[in-house]
């Protein structure tokens, strides 16, 4: 906190009324420690507390010291002392509050971590027990000190100067020398006061400076101030002489005023007692950590704030409510909300959840039990002004659509009619602002939250309103999240047994409720079955709404029942109408009268509550945070319950939430009737299946089975309407594009499947019914890859025999996959296919052989020839499955026979593999061979006939390689200026090929090269290679080839030089018509090569001297490229 030096201003006048001379003068309070009376803390155990000190002690708790003193004219010099004493805070809890965000049920701990030795708290703890507190005073209700801190490595020792002001048990101001800002109290003000707190008797205690300068007389004073001002010349001689001035002047304004400020006097009646808090601090360190945007830990730190707010609220602080208000002006100020509006951007998940928080806690704050009315009405008056601003975010995080106004009690079922009512701008303060309306003053309300033996056995009314139940035990109707709200207020405040009792009432409620929900779907079942009519609880299910409603009710039982809650020490006072609140000792609950069952637990009933409320079937919200705030409050809830070990009784409670929830049809997440756009119950489903598996497997099977369903992804009959209930019809439009969570939703989905398969190992009765619920229910491709892969390691674990049943599910997932991704698009398509070869080869060769039977369901041509039939082939899968000679041909058989089929299909992708794969078979072979030539003509690529040619000459079929280059060259085409084309290489291969075959078959090809190829500089190095022939070729083929050079004046190699003499004059017009000078040098250079090729020919000399004259002078105009040419050629 911002620590000044200076003193604040006396908070009111002390003067002494009635003066007269009988009074001894001189009498001072000199020299009396504080603990000089007869009775003191320390010594409350041994002797009987005296009758001063428990009046001066219930006075300085209550009254301003003001008050007593126009109470009485004159009060005695030692009960005065005694109420300045006692004036002092007796807890370390509230100083532990105000100087550190942990809580005080940490204080006097030991081996704290090292983050919270930074603590100011701790580090006044150890300030004070290594000895660095000295020269404590006490003057009135002023308390002051020096701390000295040691020096360190880095730091030198400082000496601080630090003071302190109380009233009525509280600490009201705080300043301390050492200039740190920080919104808690620093170390030094926690060393001095908790000085205070542990060693009364060793503070020298003073009445008010105003009741020692009374006692003095005139030379007294005169010597007081004189000596004052001496000590401390520098700085009060010119406040001294400006005070002397105006007392002397008779009408200054210090003369009109009766009596002087004094700092030590105390509080006047008119000043708030409350702790104190620096505002100024508080909102400087809101608006340093909003500007952050979440970084270097400020959410975090917003959300240690928000703890504080409500550990003050606990301690029935006021200072939470100002607080608060304090956080609420710096988050409506943040300038990022204006332009998230303005860019139609939504807010980051973190920092809505710190508007959820601070709408949740003004919840608590104006649902206080024990709230003035002018300060509900100031409440209103804030809430309202920050509700109107245009920025202020909106409950469900959406801009685009608000829920209806549900907060106070509406008709849940056929009477309530929501379409009548409009759809007002929702904030997250309009749930505060309704609350606003609520009141305690129930006559039912009160006896529920007072009275532990409130019952009503005679009561035997069955209406859906009844006060109480069957058993006489009251019961609270009101809409569930509000009164949930009235638990956590009750909690926030510091009232957890009130809480408690409350909490009890609605769960008891709540089963009430359920219950009669049952027995109305029981008599109704038919006909609601036959019209397929679904209906919701609840428009705002329980889980995930902003109020969380089962998470108040949860954590409420459990704490008590963990015996985390102090339910022994607060209580509320209502005598007939909300007294001021009362602290009392007494028991917790009688032994007999707790509204719980036989065996019954708050731990069981808390369990209870969490299955009742995430079974509810309730929809799925709008917007993208609404809908993300279902799935993890439901995961938040589950992760609570997984902490609460089984036994015999919540096994029990388990057993009979799973019946209710498959009975009660429409009421129920997972009964019979389900709307389509309810929220999935595959995560709660999952978490009751693993728990109820070891005491009843056949219930958790149905529990997890009827789960599987998401009817949001099923397709819908224009008669859809039919089974949607026509009071929500126009409030919950049809959004499936909306589902955000959808991914999320199907993953769960996924996991409960996987689940029940990786349980129902060995049982193939369970894994076959597991299997058609996948199949029916999940349709994402994806996810039932994953679960086929599960399936798979589970079926195949390293340290036991392959399951047979699980492997066959695996298969047939995966089959079901292949279907699914046939004829679209998925880039794990490949993945997939290689993982069901090695599934199907895990399962056997009957496997493999059915999945190559029906191939076309299954595969593409490309996925069956390259994948499928070669992975079948390969060695390591006739190792793998033991096969003999005659099982290894019959496989190869069908390999070949898809290969073929496959080639036949899609000639172009599969010809070459099915090659490949029938070389060991002579007549599949040469029909992979006839089908290759039969599509050369129409459906191959040069690029896919060169392949195979290659592959051929490969194999040693070298005239079958040339026959398919022949039908390659007469799909190619290759302009003047392509030079580096891919096919370049090929073209290459084949003209090499055909003179190594002879004479024919070069004079063949040559009249397709010079048809197919345009460019020069191929042209020119065709025409070499055929002009010397390399050792390797006549090694190869010396039996054909004599070794002699071929003659370029006869075919076929004057056709060959002919035309690439003519493509290199076509390039050389072709590259002069858009030639730039930067590329004059590279021109010569070509030209420079065609003269080698000019010269190949006998006149090739004369040829090439006519073209360059035709150059000069068609070209004239390119006089310096003309001066390179004939600088080169003449």
């Amino acid at each position: 906190m911002a620590e000044r030096v200076q003193q604040p201003p006396a908070k009111r006048l002390c003067c002494r009324q009635g003066y007269n001379s009988t009074c001894k003068q001189g009498q001072r309070a000199a020299g009396a420690p504080c603990g000089a009376s007869a009775s003191t803390e320390s010594s409350k155990t041994q002797n009987p507390e005296s009758l001063l000190d428990i009046a001066a002690r219930k006075v300085a708790e209550k009254w301003p010291f003001q008050r007593v003193e126009e109470r009485f004219e004159r009060i005695p010099e030692p009960v005065q002392r005694r109420i300045v004493y006692w004036s002092f805070p007796r807890s370390e809890r509230e100083i532990c509050m105000y100087s550190s965000f942990n809580t005080g049920e940490e204080i006097g701990s030991s081996g704290e971590s090292s983050d919270e030795t930074r603590l100011p708290f701790r580090r006044g703890i150890a300030l004070l027990e290594s000895g660095c507190v000295d020269n404590v005073l006490q003057v009135g209700f002023h308390l002051s000190g020096t701390v000295r801190e040691p020096a360190t490595s880095s730091e030198p020792e400082l000496l601080c100067n630090v003071s302190v002001s109380f009233d009525r048990c509280k600490i009201t101001a705080v300043t301390c020398s050492c200039g740190n800002k920080d919104i808690f109290y620093c170390a030094h003000v926690v060393a001095l006061s908790l000085y205070r707190v542990r060693k009364p008797e060793q503070v020298k205690l003073r009445l008010p400076i105003s009741e020692t300068l009374f006692q003095m007389n005139r030379d007294q004073l005169q010597k007081f101030v004189q000596y004052l001002i001496t000590v401390h010349h520098t700085e009060v001689l010119p406040t001294a002489q400006k005070l002397a001035d105006e007392i002397l002047s008779q009408n200054s304004e210090i003369n009109q005023v009766h009596g002087a400020p004094d700092p030590t006097a105390g509080a006047s009646v008119d000043d708030e007692n409350c702790w104190h808090l620096d505002e100024e601090q508080v909102q400087e360190q809101v608006k340093l950590f909003l500007s952050q945007g979440g970084y270097h830990g400020s959410g975090k730190q917003l959300n240690l704030l928000f703890s504080k707010v409500r550990e003050m609220l606990k301690m029935r602080d006021s200072n939470g409510a100002r607080m608060l208000t304090l956080i609420t002006e710096q988050f409506m100020g943040d300038p990022r909300l204006a332009l998230w509006r303005q860019q139609g951007t939504t807010m980051t998940d973190k920092y809505r959840q710190l508007w959820d928080e601070l709408g949740a806690l003004w919840m608590c704050v104006v649902l206080n039990p024990h709230y003035k009315p002018e300060q509900k009405g100031f409440w209103l008056r804030q809430l309202r002004r920050w509700n109107g601003v245009d920025v202020c975010p909106l409950e469900d995080g959406n801009h685009g659509a608000e829920l209806t106004n549900l907060t106070n009690a509406l008709p849940q079922g056929p009477a309530g009619n929501p379409d009548s009512l409009t759809r007002p701008h929702r904030t997250v303060f309009t749930r505060a602002i309704e609350a606003c309306d609520l009141h305690w003053q129930d006559p039912h309300l009160q006896q529920i939250i007072t009275k532990d033996q409130y019952t009503n056995y005679c009561y035997h009314d069955n209406l859906d309103s009844s006060l109480f139940d069957p058993r006489g035990w009251p019961l609270w109707h009101e809409h569930v999240p509000t009164a949930c709200a009235r638990v956590d207020a009750l909690r926030s405040h510091g009232y957890p047994k009130e809480a408690l009792r409350l909490a009890i009432a609605i769960v008891n409620t709540l089963r009430r409720q359920q219950q009669k929900q049952l027995n109305f779907f029981r008599t109704h079942k038919k006909e609601l079955l036959h019209k397929g009519v679904t209906s919701v609880t609840n428009l705002e299910g329980w889980v995930g709404h902003p109020l969380d409603p089962i998470g108040t009710l949860f954590s409420t039982l459990m704490e008590t029942g963990r015996g985390r809650e102090d339910v022994a020490n607060t209580f509320l006072d209502f005598p007939g109408s909300l007294g001021s609140g009362r602290r009392a000792e007494l028991p917790v609950f009688p032994a007999k009268q707790r509204f719980l069952e036989d065996g019954e637990s708050f731990v069981s009933l808390a369990v209870e509550t969490a299955l009742i409320g995430l079974g509810q079937q309730r929809v799925m919200p709008d917007g993208l945070y609404a809908q993300e705030k279902v799935c993890r409050n439901e995961e938040q809830l589950l992760a609570r319950l997984q902490e609460v070990d089984l036994d015999d009784t919540l096994v029990k409670i388990f057993r009979k939430q799973a019946a209710f929830l498959l009975d009660a049809g429409p009421y129920s997440g997972l009964g019979e009737l389900l709307y389509r756009e309810s929220v999935p119950m595959h995560t709660f489903a999952k978490y009751l299946f693993t728990s109820l598996l070891p005491h009843d497997a056949e219930l958790a099977y149905k529990i997890a089975l009827r789960a599987m369903r998401l009817p949001v992804l099923e397709s819908t009959s224009p008669s859809a309407d039919l089974s949607r209930p026509h009071h929500i019809v126009s409030l919950v439009p049809n959004r499936l594009p909306r589902w955000f969570t959808l991914s999320h939703i199907e993953t769960q989905q996924c996991e409960l499947a996987s689940t029940m398969l990786t349980a129902a190992k060995g049982d193939a009765l369970k894994l076959q019914t597991v299997l058609e619920s996948i199949q029916k229910n999940i349709h994402s491709a994806s996810h039932i890859f994953k679960l086929a892969q599960d399936a798979f390691k589970i079926a195949t674990l390293m340290d036991s025999l392959p399951d047979i049943t699980l492997l066959k599910v695996s298969l047939e997932l995966g089959l079901q996959v292949m279907r699914m991704t046939l004829s679209t698009l998925n880039w794990r398509r490949r993945e997939m296919v290689r993982w069901l070869v090695t599934c199907a080869t895990e399962a056997g060769v009957f496997a493999l052989d059915s999945i190559m039977q029906s191939w076309f369901t299954l595969f593409t041509p490309t996925e069956a020839t390259s994948v499928v039939a070669s992975t079948v082939m390969s060695n390591s899968t006739i190792v793998r499955l033991h096969l003999d000679c005659h099982q290894q041909e019959n496989l190869a058989n069908s390999a070949r026979t898809l290969a073929l089929q496959c080639a036949m299909k899609d000639p172009q992708n599969c010809a070459l593999s099915a090659l490949t794969l029938c070389e060991k078979d002579h007549i599949a072979f040469e029909t992979a061979y006839q089908i290759v030539l039969d599509a050369a003509t129409t459906g191959m690529t040069y690029t896919q006939l060169f392949t195979i040619a290659r592959y051929m000459e490969h194999r040693g079929y070298p005239m079958r390689a040339y026959k398919l280059a022949t039908l390659a060259m007469t799909h190619l085409n290759l302009s003047y200026n392509q030079d580096t084309h891919p096919a370049i290489n090929d073209v290459l291969w084949a003209c090499a090929l055909s003179h190594s075959l002879g004479k024919n078959e070069l004079a063949s090809v040559i009249p397709l090269v010079v048809k197919s190829v345009k460019c020069a500089t191929v042209l020119s190095d065709i025409l070499r290679r055929c002009t010397l022939t390399t050792p390797s070729m006549v090694a190869l083929h010396s039996r054909r080839n004599s070794g002699k050079l071929m003659p370029l004046d006869k075919a076929p190699l004057r056709q060959l030089l002919d035309a690439t003499i003519g493509a290199y004059i076509n390039t050389t017009h072709s590259r002069l018509t858009h030639i730039s000078p930067r590329h004059y040098s590279e021109f010569i250079e070509f030209l420079s090569k065609a003269r080698e090729t000019f010269l190949m020919a006998h006149d090739g000399h004369i040829q090439f001297t006519q073209f360059i004259d035709n150059l000069k002078q068609i070209y004239k105009g390119k006089k310096k490229l003309m001066m390179l040419v004939r600088e080169r050629f003449g």
